[in-house]
């Protein structure tokens, strides 16, 4: 497969002497995150700074892996790497019109008997992960409903998007989605960790598997603003008894996990 390269992305690489795969396998960069052994292999995450040739800096994520593999669709006996998958989910995302991560480089090499991967992202800039803004609420209060639905609409907008396109995220957790308040007040939301994703025939399974997942970790929620959440999620004003039956079953499933892991606190606004 010939490496993928940005071409938004293609100058400031130059700018910064990374033009090929050796160039980013050999940069010096701390752990974002500490490389996990497995697989076979390993796997590991680095925050980088680039300068851009107009002045100032612009923040990647480089992640490299050696002999991480997992057998897909394309290459079923040996392997590829685990990169491969998420890449190609990142493309298929964005074709889609989901919005997720920027891709900068994609690349695989063989050294001697090791398959190397590099897959370079563009940071999330001004973006918070709603399991660290929840957090923040939990602890300092949360800004007024009317505030708090908009992130709400963003998240909901976008795991619609994606089911209607049939991919089921399968990791629908709050640490893997993102929202970012802008100048005018509104909020953008992206999703991230797309490795393991799968399309599903039917929107119905998406949403069973993705928005019982997202509940079950946002019972801090008042259950009127999950509420809100879902029927914003299905484009509803009252709730039909489709929609009863799934928001029942999503419930059931919830507080059943709930018994093992309860909340230990709810969301409470600084002023309603």
């Amino acid at each position: 497969m010939k490496d993928f390269v940005n071409e938004r992305w293609r100058t400031i690489l130059a700018r910064n002497g990374l033009t090929d795969f050796d160039a980013l396998w050999d940069l010096k960069a701390d752990w974002f995150e500490e490389p996990n052994h497995r697989r076979g292999g390993w796997s590991g995450v680095s925050r980088c700074e680039l300068d851009r040739p107009e002045g100032g800096k612009v923040a990647i994520f480089l992640k490299r892996q050696e002999n991480h593999k997992a057998r897909i669709w394309s290459h079923p006996v040996h392997g590829a790497p685990t990169f491969l998958r998420e890449f190609k989910h990142i493309m298929h995302y964005r074709e889609c019109g989901v919005a997720t991560l920027e891709p900068v480089y994609f690349g695989m090499h063989k050294a001697g008997k090791d398959y190397r991967a590099i897959l370079v992202t563009e940071e999330l800039t001004g973006f918070v992960a709603m399991e660290d803004r929840v957090q923040d609420w939990l602890k300092h209060g949360a800004p007024p409903r009317k505030e708090r639905l908009l992130h709400l609409e963003a998240v909901a907008t976008l795991l619609r998007t994606m089911h209607d396109h049939g991919i089921q995220h399968n990791c629908y957790f709050p640490k893997h989605v993102f929202t970012r308040i802008n100048d005018d007040g509104s909020v953008d939301a992206r999703v991230i960790d797309l490795e393991k994703s799968r399309w599903r025939p039917s929107r119905t399974v998406c949403a069973i598997r993705d928005l019982y997942t997202l509940n079950h970790h946002s019972l801090c929620w008042s259950t009127s603003d999950r509420l809100w959440f879902f029927k914003s999620y299905l484009q509803i004003g009252r709730l039909t008894p489709f929609a009863k039956w799934l928001w029942r079953l999503i419930e059931r499933r919830s507080q059943r996990k709930n018994r093992v892991n309860p909340p230990r606190r709810r969301i409470v606004a600084k002023q309603d």
